[in-house]
């Protein structure tokens, strides 16, 4: 029987690893959330967060996950009966229809084989044929967390442009965010999606809308019930540096700890980063001779890697040997892929040395499990972020 020993590694795709500078941030003394102290730090936040989304437009902070943010983007922004256009990437992708069908709303989901992000060809042509613009929305996440694979958000816009068609861009960042490039202003998606503890290394509990005047415009008109997610009192309130309800207040001085190690390394710093880990990460898998889940290069994820295991084998099973014997939590996983992959972040607070480890750790426990890997995949990975 082995035994957890050493420190924890959480190489999920979320929650990540929170620096001990952000750690420590979270331990400071509570300040009231009506003083000025508060004040002045929110308004640093909402530059900090515009310089993160790149965007010059409102962010919204919630005390939520992101699914939270997920229903605050749907309810502002849509009315009963209002049909969306969404693409079946990934599990996340299925449970933000869900929450829109719960609302009232009509998705018409293009379905995929999880392997593959949106088609813009495919955006253009649906758009194209809806000649009364009933389609109100277009749903895309950016970096689906369920299978490493990326949209290319970019050319989704593009194709809607192409389709001359008025329908909203709302995109989910969630693990993107902080790891991968997203541009708000510059792809003109109108409302990116986020959350806390994935590239922004904090813990969960935080929530983000990035708005852009679209959206913004759309939620006057929007009549889907809404009192705790609508924007309209939070960007009152906003404007000198408060909010209409209690925020979680520690977590917002450590949310500036975080941005402000971002940007000391620099956000072109941090992205290479996170595509040199990427790579090193799918040496590894080809040196274990293993299958990566995502089928096509363009879509590699540069916050993590799903992994198919063999036939025969429970990608559960392996994550629970990795986690007893080398104490690395991985992601199992999810939906239709529960038991046929194992997930591999590689996001938020980490460095090659980390990096290495957990690749020699994860091999250990392949090993395991037992999957013959024939390599640990060290070597490949180290020659990968050369």
């Amino acid at each position: 029987m082995l035994r957890r020993v050493g420190p924890h590694f959480i190489q999920t795709p979320g929650p990540s690893n929170v620096p001990g500078r952000v750690l420590e941030a979270l331990a400071r003394p509570t300040i009231d959330h009506r003083s000025q102290d508060f004040s002045r730090l929110a308004l640093e936040l909402q530059s900090g967060l515009r310089r993160v989304f790149r965007t010059e437009h409102p962010v919204i902070v919630y005390p939520s996950s992101g699914t939270g943010a997920w229903e605050a983007a749907l309810v502002n922004c849509l009315s009963p009966g209002d049909r969306v256009l969404a693409f079946e990437t990934g599990h996340f992708a299925t449970l933000w229809r869900d929450l829109a069908e719960r609302h009232g709303l009509v998705v018409d989901m293009v379905p995929g084989d999880w392997r593959h992000g949106v088609d813009p060809s495919v955006v253009e042509e649906v758009l194209t044929r809806d000649a009364d613009h009933m389609i109100r929305a277009v749903t895309v996440v950016h970096n689906e967390t369920s299978t490493g694979v990326t949209s290319p958000v970019e050319e989704v816009r593009a194709a809607m442009d192409r389709a001359g068609h008025p329908a909203l861009l709302l995109v989910d960042t969630i693990s993107s965010l902080g790891s991968m490039e997203f541009e708000h202003d510059a792809w003109r998606v109108d409302v990116a999606v986020g959350c806390s503890q994935k590239g922004l290394m904090l813990p969960p509990g935080l929530g983000f809308n990035a708005l852009s005047p679209r959206a913004i415009e759309a939620a006057e008109r929007s009549r889907l019930s809404r009192s705790y997610w609508d924007w309209r009192p939070i960007l009152e309130a906003n404007g000198d540096g408060f909010y209409p309800y209690t925020l979680p207040t520690n977590l917002l001085v450590a949310l500036g700890v975080s941005l402000e190690m971002l940007e000391e390394e620099g956000l072109p710093r941090v992205f290479e980063r996170h595509r040199r880990h990427a790579a090193a990460t799918r040496a590894a898998v080809e040196a274990w001779e293993l299958e990566l889940w995502c089928a096509e290069p363009d879509g590699y994820s540069s916050a993590l890697t799903a992994v198919r295991v063999p036939d025969g084998f429970d990608g559960a099973r392996v994550t629970e040997v990795v986690l007893e014997s080398s104490n690395i939590a991985l992601g199992a996983g999810l939906g239709r892929l529960a038991g046929r992959v194992f997930r591999i972040g590689h996001l938020g607070y980490l460095n090659d040395a980390w990096l290495c480890g957990v690749i020699g750790g994860v091999a250990a426990g392949l090993r395991r499990a037992g999957i013959a890997v024939p390599r640990s995949g060290v070597d490949e990975a180290l020659a990968a972020m050369q």
